[in-house]
């Protein structure tokens, strides 16, 4: 649920204004709104207070790259230094440690040139054979692709320097380098030459631009031999660092960014020459903490609480409260955007049915299990505090995070285990093959016959085994039907559900538009769905005039709420049909649970298949080779279509069921309320 917020006006004189601005970063809980027109409005800071803000705001810049220069994560908690040394602790450690960055950053510059360059500009000062030092001659090193022909650079060079040239070549990798020497004068023309041929002079980058061939390669000789090892005290020297200045640099940057917040709350409220205004928003589970952070000033701050007015004020901050369950799945809601203030949340709806439908597609029960033992691991990085780092995507996953989709993917993978169990798939048909899954056909029958489907019996096929299928989605030949209207169910389920919301979302905002939109397709998707149930997908439209059939009756009721509705809405939704038409869609692309589980259940089916064959057909030998290929077409077949089991569930939720809510029209800003970075109690020399 969205919890409920209140608007707050608090004034206070502004000889107060910084210490009640700091008691509120205690509390925690006002979510600041910026004072724009009316009678209220900011203006800019005084001289003195646009200097104090600059001030604060460059010594936190520069901590904030000195932080970033050590590398370091947030070291345990340290004594806050006293504020007329905060300039000297930031200066004393930016000093050493931008150093130290500048020498990494040239080391890494030095070994990236030697590993791109090195073998080619060894390989030329030996063919330059000290030539590169000569004052009278000159050398032009280049590179040759494999494609290059070096019969077209001699040419070339006869014609233009007749003579007077030198030319060597050597294999280097995959590739060649070369050498012309030729008089100082006439440097320009054997470059020409060069260029007549669409070759170009090999230039080096940084620092060796300019050094004679064997002065570069006795320095990126040198850089090969000594610097990883050089590499290694500097990563040392810096690890030395951040345990000497780390603790004090992050105790002053969070102070610093504290400050910071102070000039920034000032920067939106209304300022006068005695007194200061702010406003924001509070939730009303946190009310009493305001009351008792303000209460402490006494009549010094006065503040009035009312009701927010979600219908026209777009900045009403949002935060989600759920239960721990749903919680938990604020990792998944954490790819949608956040609800409009005062509408649904669909939190809850997500957790339930997200994985739910994830376990339905995979439905197998070794996958299931690969899952569980991938959620086991993430929360046991999480409960060890450790962090995920995914540099190739250029991410790092926090700890609590980890914690939320560890439990999320276990969630995921109970489904798949237990629908395993439904369909009696375990890596395909492997428990089949040995009879612990096994079709019974007059379960089946008892089971399902309702719905039309009988199993017809094969002459001599035999079934027997421990556990019998109750939901045998493989056997496509007579199951595939009502597996396919199982999954339609939850689109029908989701898709009235969606509209209903939009109704009742209309009732609540008063909003005749979208309350008649709402009623106008949820009967129409209603009608178009007893349509197909009444004539059985268009094979019996005789049933049209059978008022018998109760299903007859709600479809026309359907549709005269559609038309009622949409005869009310035409000047705004004048293509509502078209609409109508799109939402029968919606509710058909559910078939996406059925259709994508099937997919991978064949795959899954013919992975097995094949190493069970190789088993009957070679022996003992094909056991291990079955399970070799079992195993790689099993890894493949999952890795191939793992993405899509996931996005499918999401699009169906973000999409199909979300967009009649009016879920992705409309957003509200998350709840960020003011608060301390560093603890009042922690050190002198907080800001009071």
């Amino acid at each position: 649920m969205i919890n409920p917020m209140q608007q707050v006006v608090i004034a206070t004189r502004s000889r107060s204004s910084e210490a009640v601005i700091t008691a509120l970063q205690d509390a925690g809980v006002l979510h600041l709104k910026p004072i724009t027109g009316g009678p209220l409005n900011t203006g800019s800071l005084t001289e003195q207070d646009g200097q104090a803000r600059r001030e604060d705001e460059r010594l936190l810049a520069r901590a904030d790259s000195t932080i970033a220069e050590l590398g370091t994560y947030r070291p345990a908690p340290a004594p806050l230094p006293d504020p007329a040394q905060w300039a000297a602790v930031v200066e004393g450690a930016a000093e050493p440690v931008s150093g130290l960055a500048r020498s990494r950053q040239e080391l890494q510059a030095d070994q990236d040139v030697e590993r791109a360059y090195g073998d080619a500009v060894r390989a030329l000062a030996r063919l330059a054979g000290g030539l590169d030092r000569s004052r009278r001659l000159s050398v032009l090193p280049f590179l040759l692709q494999p494609s290059d022909d070096v019969a077209e650079l001699e040419a070339a060079l006869r014609e233009a320097l007749p003579g007077r040239y030198a030319l060597a070549t050597e294999t280097v990798g995959q590739n060649r380098v070369g050498l012309i020497a030729t008089l100082r004068r006439e440097r320009d023309v054997a470059r020409a030459a060069l260029g007549k041929v669409r070759l170009g002079e090999l230039r080096l980058p940084g620092r060796f631009d300019g050094m004679p061939l064997s002065d570069a390669a006795a320095e990126m000789e040198h850089i090969k031999r000594d610097g990883t090892a050089r590499q290694q005290r500097l990563n040392t020297e810096r690890e030395q660092l951040a345990r000497e200045y780390g603790p004090a640099l992050y105790a002053v940057r969070d102070a610093l960014k504290d400050r910071v917040a102070v000039h920034d709350v000032r920067a939106v409220s209304a300022r006068g020459k005695y007194s200061l205004v702010m406003q924001g928003f509070v939730p009303v589970d946190r009310v009493p903490a305001l009351s008792a952070a303000l209460g402490a000033f006494g009549d010094a701050v006065s503040y009035e609480l009312h009701p927010v007015d979600e219908l026209h004020d777009d900045s009403v901050p949002v935060e989600l409260k759920n239960s721990s369950y749903v919680n938990r799945f604020s990792v998944v809601m954490g790819l949608m955007s956040l609800p409009k203030y005062g509408t649904f949340d669909p939190t809850w709806v997500v957790a339930v049915f997200f994985p739910l439908f994830f376990g339905i597609i995979i439905a197998d029960i070794g996958y299931g299990l690969l899952f569980l033992m991938f959620g086991l691991w993430l929360l046991g990085k999480a409960r060890r505090n450790e962090g995920w780092d995914l540099s190739f995507f250029g991410a790092y996953v926090l700890p609590a995070t980890l914690s939320n989709l560890g439990y999320v993917t276990n969630v995921m993978a109970a489904w798949s285990i237990a629908w395993g169990f439904l369909t009696g798939e375990f890596f395909g048909t492997f428990l089949e093959h040995l009879h612990f899954f096994y079709i019974n056909p007059d379960l089946l029958n008892n089971l399902w016959g309702w719905t039309g489907v009988r199993y017809v019996e094969e002459e001599g096929a035999k079934h027997y085994g421990l556990i019998p299928i109750l939901f045998p989605r493989l056997e496509t030949s007579y199951f595939s039907n009502v597996a396919l209207v199982f999954s339609l169910l939850f689109g029908i389920l989701q898709v009235l559900w969606g509209w209903g919301i939009r109704i009742q979302q209309g009732l609540k905002h008063k909003d005749p538009v979208h309350t008649w939109e709402g009623i106008a397709l949820f009967g129409g998707v209603l009608a178009l769905i007893m349509l197909a149930f009444a004539t059985q997908a268009g094979k019996d439209f005789g049933q049209f005039t059978n008022f018998a059939n109760p299903l007859i009756v709600v479809m026309y009721v359907g549709f005269a709420l559609f038309l009622i509705g949409w005869i009310r809405v035409i000047a705004k939704y004048p293509l509502l049909p078209i609409e109508l038409l799109s939402q029968g869609g919606a509710v058909v692309s559910y078939a996406r649970i059925f259709a994508v589980g099937l997919v991978s259940a064949i795959l899954a089916r013919l992975s097995t298949d094949l190493g069970w064959s190789l088993y009957e057909n070679i022996g003992v030998l094909g056991i291990i080779l079955g399970l070799v290929v079992g195993i790689l077409l099993h890894f493949f077949v999952l890795a191939l279509t793992l993405i899509g089991h996931i996005v499918q569930p999401l699009r169906l939720h973000m999409v199909e069921f979300l967009n009649p809510t009016g879920f992705n029209t409309e957003t509200s800003p998350a709840y960020n309320p003011l608060r301390r970075l560093r603890p009042a109690a922690s050190g002198n020399g907080q800001v009071k």
